[in-house]
């Protein structure tokens, strides 16, 4: 599909994309706690889908390196990553005052201080910036770490069950190699911790599509950059209730613009799965496809692209989500009907990929809620089009590029 909406093949050369996924066998044993609604167990039970689906034999799949402190350093404060480096729950008991600090906390439903804490932050970094590195060096043309994602950390605390920010640590690596990158947020959160990142520069556009006047309480139109990254920082908040079709609306004319104006040269999308219908905390009636669409939007630019995960707490739905988008990724079209694999109890009494939502939030219809979002589109475009043309940038002596992570030729745990 082209950005018109109409049918091309896999590449803008006919040839098939390649994809690169990175995944650690023990990202699903990390436990935010018993009550909290982040699971790292749902990206394996995605993993177990895709290996269902036989579409991991389809890419090249990595085990990512852990990261290291020097990566995480190269965004975040020195005192912030060695206090995650040596936390614990049984001294974050003894240190209230200092998880404070750092926004941390015991037993509580924001970020909590849990067992393996920094391993956990270590594997889901490595993996964004394993895949970065994949794309900076030219072996793949999509890059897949659904374990990343995790958008509110800023550089010196957590923020919204996130610890670091393996997104702008991603960027950060990619810069090393293009002049401009992209960032597209569809989680139903503001991506507030990457934008903060990127705010005064024209070398990231961040465009953020998410749920009005919720967590963090930021993101609001007016929002555009400081400095040289006026116009750079696009924020698109939306209300409650928005469907697939409202949302395209939104979405498609809005990333077409930005591709034409901006010209990235990668481009990184959160798929945060917590704006999809029944999610435990967002509150949008987007489907599986409908989420997908944005991916498939996205790739369709022909532009070396970054998936990552983000946000999503009705895990069924999220390992749904993202197994769909692994295979729009692939250009692989996938039954309904799931295939028996570990955790197919999970997925009834509809036992598919695409189930009808169980809950739908209502939506304004009215003159004004229409009104609204023709306003919002038509604020955006012209702030997009106060852009005469996409920012050069004369290339410095390059930083040493990360370690991209071992392929592994068997993985189904």
């Amino acid at each position: 599909m082209d950005n018109s909406g109409n049918s091309l093949p896999s590449g803008a050369d006919g040839r098939k994309r390649r994809v690169t996924y990175h995944y650690d066998q023990e990202i699903g044993n990390y436990y935010y706690g018993y009550k909290h609604v982040m699971k790292p167990h749902r990206i394996r039970m995605t993993h177990k889908l895709l290996d269902a689906y036989n579409l991991l034999p389809k890419m090249q799949v990595f085990q990512p390196r852990m990261a290291t402190v020097e990566d995480l350093t190269q965004f975040h404060n020195d005192d912030y990553i060695d206090f995650l480096r040596s936390i614990t729950p049984k001294k974050a008991e003894e240190l209230p005052d200092i998880c404070k600090k750092f926004n941390l906390n015991v037993g509580q439903l924001d970020c909590p201080v849990f067992d393996d804490l920094y391993p956990f932050c270590s594997s889901y970094a490595g993996g964004s910036l394993s895949s970065a590195a994949r794309l900076n060096e030219g072996s793949c043309d999509i890059a897949i770490n659904w374990s990343g994602g995790l958008h509110h950390a800023r550089s010196f605390c957590a923020s919204g069950f996130c610890y670091v920010n393996d997104i702008v640590l991603a960027i950060l690596e990619l810069l090393k190699h293009h002049q401009r990158v992209l960032y597209v947020d569809i989680d139903v959160h503001h991506g507030d911790g990457v934008e903060e990142a990127f705010y005064t520069t024209n070398r990231v556009m961040t465009v953020s599509f998410h749920q009005e006047n919720i967590f963090p309480w930021t993101g609001n139109i007016e929002d555009t950059g400081g400095l040289v990254g006026k116009n750079y920082a696009v924020n698109v908040p939306l209300q409650e209730g928005i469907t697939d079709e409202n949302y395209h609306f939104m979405f498609k004319p809005i990333i077409k613009k930005v591709m034409e104006v901006f010209q990235p040269e990668a481009v990184v999308l959160q798929c945060g799965a917590d704006s999809l219908a029944d999610d435990r905390l967002g509150r949008f009636n987007l489907t599986i496809k409908g989420h997908g669409e944005c991916v498939k939007f996205l790739r369709s630019f022909n532009v070396p692209l970054l998936l990552l995960g983000g946000g999503g707490y009705t895990l069924r739905n999220v390992a749904r989500c993202w197994c769909y988008e692994t295979a729009v990724a692939l250009d692989e079209e996938l039954d309904n009907d799931l295939p028996q694999h570990d955790y197919y109890e999970y997925f009834g009494p509809n036992y598919t990929l695409h189930a009808p939502p169980q809950r739908v939030w209502d939506i304004k219809r009215d003159t004004k809620s229409t009104t609204n979002l023709h306003n919002i589109k038509k604020t955006v475009l012209q702030n997009l089009s106060s852009l005469e043309h996409a920012p050069s940038v004369q290339f410095q002596e390059r930083p040493p590029n990360a370690d991209p992570g071992e392929e592994l030729e068997d993985m189904v745990e």
